[in-house]
C-alpha cells in the first residue's frame, strides 16, 4: 500500500526543496492513480521509480543549471570547444551573473517549442518529479491537467499537484504501455529521450517493488480451481509445468485406450464363441428334424 511511511522511508529528504511535497503527494494518489490509470502495484513501482530518479527523491526539484564554461565544453563538446568559445558564443565573460541563463537560452533555443531568441530556453528548465522540460512540454502538461503552466511553470512543484504533474508527464510520454509490460528500458527512453541514468533507474525500480509487494505477489501461484484439477489438459500451461500436464494427460489416454481395447477384445472372443456355440446347436436340432 501507497502512504506515507512507505514515501519518507524512500525519500527522507523529500521535503528538503519542497516543504509539504511528501504529503502532499501521498493525498493525491488515490485519485491521481485512479484517473491516469496507475492502477496496478506494478505500473506505480515504475512510475515512481522514474520520479526518484528524476528528481533526485525530492531533493531536485528544479534543474540544476549553473553551469561554468569549463563544464559547458563537456556536456555540449559539439557546441564548444573551449571556454573561450563558450563565452564568445554566448555574448558573455567571466564572472557574468547572467551567464547560465544565457548559456541555457542558446542550448535549449529552438527545440522543445522554445522559441528561438527568447528566455523560453531558461525559464522552461526541467522542474516537478518527471523533470518535465520545454515550453511544448510544459503547454502539453497544462492541458493534460487543465492549468496554465507557461504563466506559472513553478506550479509544477506545488506539493498538491507535483504527483498529478508526475503521473500525467508519465502518460503524455507513452510510459503506461511499458510500464504494464515491466518494461524499464523502454520507460526509460520515453521519459527520458534517451536511456541516461538507467543504472540508477533500475536499482530504484527494484527498490519500489519490493516496498510495494510487487515481486511478491508475482510469485505468489493462484489456486487451480477443482473443476480445473479435475481436467488438467484445460488448465493453461507453460514450459516445464506444461511437459508435466501433458506428460499425465497423455499416460491417462495411454491406461484409458488400453483397457478400452482389452475389454472390446473380450467381447469379440465372447460373441464369436457364442454365435459358434448357437451354430452348433442349430445343425444338430436341423439334423433331428430331417427325415430318416
Amino acid at each position: 500500500m501507497f502512504d506515507e511511511a512507505m514515501l519518507r522511508g524512500l525519500w527522507p529528504r523529500g521535503d528538503s526543496k519542497v516543504p509539504g511535497l511528501i504529503a502532499g503527494i501521498v493525498a493525491a494518489s488515490p485519485a491521481v492513480f485512479a484517473k491516469y490509470g496507475l492502477t496496478s502495484p506494478l505500473v506505480i513501482a515504475h512510475a515512481m521509480a522514474q520520479f526518484s530518479h528524476e528528481c533526485g527523491a525530492g531533493t531536485e526539484m528544479v534543474e540544476n543549471i549553473n553551469y561554468l564554461a569549463a563544464r559547458a565544453c563537456r556536456v555540449w563538446p559539439t557546441r564548444f570547444s573551449n571556454e573561450a568559445d563558450v563565452y564568445r558564443k554566448l555574448g558573455s565573460y567571466a564572472g557574468d551573473p547572467q551567464f547560465s541563463n544565457k548559456l541555457i537560452d542558446q542550448v535549449y533555443g529552438n527545440r522543445m517549442g522554445n522559441r528561438p531568441g527568447s528566455h523560453d530556453g531558461s525559464t522552461f528548465i526541467g522542474r516537478g518529479l518527471s523533470q518535465v522540460t520545454g515550453r511544448e512540454g510544459y503547454e502539453k502538461l497544462g492541458r493534460k491537467v487543465g492549468r496554465d503552466f507557461i504563466i506559472q511553470p513553478n506550479a509544477v512543484n506545488l506539493p498538491e499537484l507535483a504527483l498529478e504533474c508526475g503521473v500525467a508527464d508519465f502518460v503524455l510520454c507513452n510510459c503506461l504501455p511499458w510500464a504494464e509490460q515491466d518494461n524499464i528500458k523502454e520507460v526509460t527512453h520515453h521519459l527520458n529521450g534517451g536511456y541516461i541514468g538507467l543504472a540508477e533507474r533500475e536499482q530504484w525500480l527494484a527498490r519500489w517493488k519490493a516496498a510495494l509487494g510487487v515481486n511478491k505477489a508475482a510469485q505468489a501461484a493462484p489456486a487451480v480451481p477443482a473443476a480445473a484439477a479435475e481436467s488438467p489438459s484445460k488448465v493453461p500451461q507453460h514450459g516445464a509445468a506444461a511437459a508435466v500436464v501433458a506428460g499425465g494427460t497423455v499416460a491417462a489416454r495411454a491406461s484409458y485406450n488400453s483397457g478400452a481395447h482389452t475389454g472390446i477384445i473380450i467381447t469379440i472372443i465372447v460373441a464369436t464363441l457364442a454365435i459358434a456355440v448357437a451354430g452348433w446347436f442349430l445343425v444338430h436340432w436341423y439334423r433331428k428334424q430331417k427325415p430318416a
